[in-house]
């Protein structure tokens, strides 16, 4: 499947219509206030066609930016959200120049690439939101990540239960049964969202547990974070676990949750933006934006990685042409694209790094060779 099917669904979360947090089109994106220049962002331009697959939750963020490459760059990057374990899986059999991928890559990841050398690259966070679909029920529920961990394990059935009514007093809350919706495919919000309800409640922890691809005892499955949102829109009565820019797309009414620090925290992008504040950074910049202790930060942010191999052309199979694009659209991703993220007109709904990580992803990316040799 190629880029072009992707982008348009992306696009489509762009231009969702009277949402602030999302622009009218890619070319808004960026090339509206702080975008910057593709072209000048990236040095010279390379004439070059790469590919990556991966995190959905990261589609826009990649459909957009390589829509402004393709403009101001010469360079086109197609992109496929497949989900984030598969997009490993592709980078690990070299069909792809890098894999977009939600968590961290954990020890049996880094088995899968046979010693050849890896390097991640945080790239933003995004707000996973618990959004629903409750007939009569427009405002904002409050949901804690234990009574969240009860719905999605089964033990809370109806959208009036005491357990929900308790935190929304004045609410009228219907009878109606609650059906869930999660990820079918290896997923990275999945990943985020069971991490969060699993350090908030021991029960969903043993019973569920926390990874790419767990088996939720009700509920149905969907592929992607846009099969998620599609079915959370056509099924009265559900709620699923969604990235923020397609919850805006849905026109979705979603959950603020209680954080470490005790506050009603909304999804939105100053909250996802809180999470990186004390943040710590391993030397492999694996890090994570799950459940911070932040007094603002909305509790169930995930942050996002672009993944490729340190010398994609010697174990990436990559020749010098794709590896100078896959630097400059790295360059790009670290500097001019940083400006696209945010919660003005024409800007994408993420959290952008604060300066200290871009400074160590464009440090990371200096060390990116072809055959052993810098990249120039």
């Amino acid at each position: 499947m190629r880029a072009r099917r992707t982008t348009t669904g992306a696009l489509a979360l762009i231009a969702a219509a009277g949402i602030a947090a999302c622009g009218s089109s890619s070319s808004t994106s960026t090339s509206g206030s702080g975008s910057g220049s593709a072209g000048a962002a990236t040095g010279a331009k390379v004439n070059a066609t790469i590919s990556g697959a991966g995190s959905t939750l990261a589609a826009p963020i990649y459909e957009t930016w390589a829509s402004a490459l393709k403009s101001g760059q010469a360079l086109t990057v197609n992109y496929n959200g497949t989900g984030s374990g598969a997009g490993v899986s592709s980078l690990q059999g070299k069909t792809v120049a890098f894999a977009g991928s939600d968590p961290a890559l954990k020890p049996k990841d880094v088995k899968g690439f046979k010693g050849k050398k890896t390097f991640q690259f945080p790239v933003a966070a995004g707000a996973i939101t618990v959004s629903y679909n409750v007939p009569g029920v427009k405002t904002g529920l409050k949901l804690t990540g234990p009574v969240i961990a009860d719905i999605f394990d089964g033990t809370v059935t109806k959208w009036n239960s005491p357990e929900i009514k308790s935190l929304n007093p004045g609410v009228k809350l219907p009878s109606t049964a609650i059906h869930t919706v999660y990820r079918s495919d290896s997923s990275g919000t999945t990943n985020g969202f069971t991490t969060f309800l699993s350090a908030t409640s021991p029960t969903f922890k043993s019973k569920v547990g926390a990874g790419k691809s767990v088996k939720f005892p009700v509920g149905s499955g969907a592929s992607g974070n846009p099969g998620v949102a599609t079915a959370v829109s056509q099924t009265p009565g559900s709620v699923g676990y969604v990235e923020q820019a397609y919850a805006l797309q849905h026109k979705f009414t979603y959950a603020s949750v209680k954080n470490a620090a005790g506050k009603w925290v909304a999804p939105t992008i100053p909250a996802s933006s809180a999470a990186f504040t004390g943040i710590k950074v391993p030397s492999n910049l694996g890090l994570s934006t799950i459940n911070s202790k932040t007094a603002s930060a909305y509790p169930i942010v995930s942050q996002t990685f672009l993944d490729t191999y340190q010398d994609p052309c010697k174990d990436g199979g990559l020749n010098q042409t794709k590896a100078k694009g896959l630097k400059a659209f790295l360059t790009y991703a670290f500097g001019a694209g940083q400006k696209t993220f945010g919660t003005g007109q024409g800007q994408l709904p993420y959290a952008s790094l604060p300066a200290a990580i871009a400074s160590k992803d464009n440090a990371q990316l200096a060390k990116l060779t072809c055959n052993g040799k810098p990249i120039k």
